[in-house]
């Protein structure tokens, strides 16, 4: 909404500094700025708020150090991420971009089925929450609706490049000399609908879906959209999912989520900005820049939680935070198509997810086998393994981070190391 004020503003009116608002970066920094102001100062009122209605966890007894102290710590706190996240987006972006609305319905669509859980956790005092297959087909009805609209609609489109010139650098150039050197080969003026995605480590770093029905010869075009949309549908539910398990305890799912966050911010931007898409050889995607505005949104309503998440938590986000981040992260990921490289920047996610199909699918197996179920960790997920092997709750949160760093470094990584 600021962005078009201050636009009118300054072509109208030529108001002194009414025209930094074009700048992706000031409004990126704003939205950081204004997503971390409302998490404390909205926070302390949300939380005495349910602490007032008696919003509290109900702990299940799984026999983890200090796990009773955190009996009637209130929950749903993920509405204050998600308000966080939203105002600062409705201020500062460009509301007509096609990517920035499929967020905004992302995390609102996740909130709700979150909120839903967390409802009749809390209210109904059903510890077992919403049905798990309703929140399946909430995952797929938005694995639907994304993968629909990344698919079919006109503004979703990648720049062609401009293959009539070259620019071959020597092994002494410096990187300033290659990104201006790049200027020479910035893309075309044509867009194009594509189903090309990022692939990591790879020199012709680029997978197209349409290999996926390859076997079904000249009608592959007509059922492209099919694979495309079932793969869409997989990563928002497993990311949603890996989040919502990774949120176990304090400030590890929202730690993780910020350092995610940031990573893709950068990606946003420099898979919108041509003289960097280029430089990096990865697709220049119009107006995925804007993405930049809200991720650092994201990272601050992240950041400004952890004032309240972290050990030993006044709030907990719930599944209204959890399902909502993860599939935040999914569809971002997906929209920027650098959905391939999700195992290694939610490396996290992922090993607390496979903790947990492990340890089930290994139980089950060794009941049917020797009549007696047995374990690989003491706990599943991963996180409570260690608590049960005796580590200190912020000595595991802070351990992971340090690992989701390290990932994150990783995954920029890739972008040059092929």
């Amino acid at each position: 909404m600021l962005y078009y004020l201050f636009d009118y503003l300054d072509k109208m009116y030529d108001i002194p500094g009414a025209g930094v608002f074009r700048f992706l970066s000031f409004r990126a920094a704003m939205a950081v700025i204004i997503s971390l102001f409302i998490t404390l100062f909205l926070g302390k009122r949300i939380i005495a708020l349910l602490l007032k209605k008696q919003v509290g966890e109900t702990i299940r007894d799984l026999g983890l150090e200090g796990q009773k102290q955190k009996q009637g710590t209130p929950t749903m706190g993920g509405l204050i991420i998600i308000s966080a996240i939203l105002i600062p987006v409705l201020l500062f972006t460009k509301i007509d971009n096609i990517y920035i609305l499929l967020m905004i319905v992302s995390t609102i669509w996740l909130g709700l089925i979150g909120f839903l859980d967390d409802y009749i956790k809390v209210f109904k005092k059903d510890k077992k929450g919403l049905a798990g297959k309703f929140k399946v087909i909430g995952q797929v009805g938005l694995g639907l609706l994304v993968g629909s609209v990344l698919y079919f609609h006109d503004d979703v489109v990648v720049r062609e490049r401009n293959t009539g010139q070259t620019i071959t650098m020597t092994h002494q150039s410096t990187i300033i000399d290659e990104i201006q050197a790049s200027e020479n080969t910035l893309y075309s003026s044509k867009d194009v609908k594509s189903t090309a995605t990022t692939i990591p480590f790879m020199k012709n770093n680029e997978f197209d879906y349409n290999n996926l029905v390859s076997w079904m010869g000249d009608k592959e075009g007509k059922f492209t959209w099919i694979a495309f949309i079932i793969v869409v549908i997989i990563i928002i539910t497993a990311v949603s999912n890996g989040a919502n398990i990774t949120d176990g305890i304090d400030g590890l799912a929202t730690g993780t989520s910020a350092i995610i966050g940031a990573v893709l911010a950068i990606f946003a931007y420099v898979s919108g900005n041509t003289v960097f898409a280029n430089y990096l050889n990865i697709m220049y995607i119009p107006n995925t820049g804007e993405l930049m505005v809200f991720m650092s949104a994201f990272v601050g309503a992240c950041v400004g939680f952890l004032w309240f998440n972290a050990y030993p938590a006044q709030v907990f986000m719930g599944d209204t935070g959890s399902l909502a981040l993860g599939g935040i992260i999914a569809v971002f990921a997906i929209a920027v198509r650098k959905e391939l490289l999700i195992p290694i920047l939610c490396g996290i996610f992922l090993i607390e997810n496979l903790s947990v199909m492990i340890q089930v699918s290994y139980f089950k197996y060794t009941k049917k086998k020797y009549g007696e179920g047995r374990r690989i960790f003491k706990m599943s997920p991963l996180h409570h393994h260690y608590q049960k092997l005796g580590y200190n709750e912020s000595k595991i949160v802070t351990r992971f981070w340090i690992v989701g760093i390290m990932l994150a470094v990783l995954t920029i990584v890739t972008l040059k190391l092929r």
